[in-house]
């Protein structure tokens, strides 16, 4: 990846919904086509972020894991 992460969040040790909620706070603060960062380790992040971008018109921009942490990489939406 190429671009640059306007923000990075640490979500680790925080249980769903919180890593959304959080996430959806920061979000507000960026401009369109800026991307963020999140780093939970909430299993149930994984389809809620999915969940998540879907419904808000973010796009999901790369998602992986390593080891307990999952990172996501979304783009606000334009």
């Amino acid at each position: 990846m190429d671009e640059t992460i306007t923000k990075t969040l640490d979500l680790k040790g925080l249980s769903c919904p919180l890593p959304i909620a959080k996430t959806a706070q920061a979000i507000r603060d960026l401009q369109p086509g800026e991307l963020i960062e999140s780093l939970a380790t909430d299993p149930g992040a994984v389809p809620d972020f999915n969940a998540w971008c879907t419904s808000t018109g973010h796009e999901l921009v790369e998602q992986d894991e390593e080891g307990e942490v999952y990172r996501f990489v979304i783009r606000k939406k334009g």
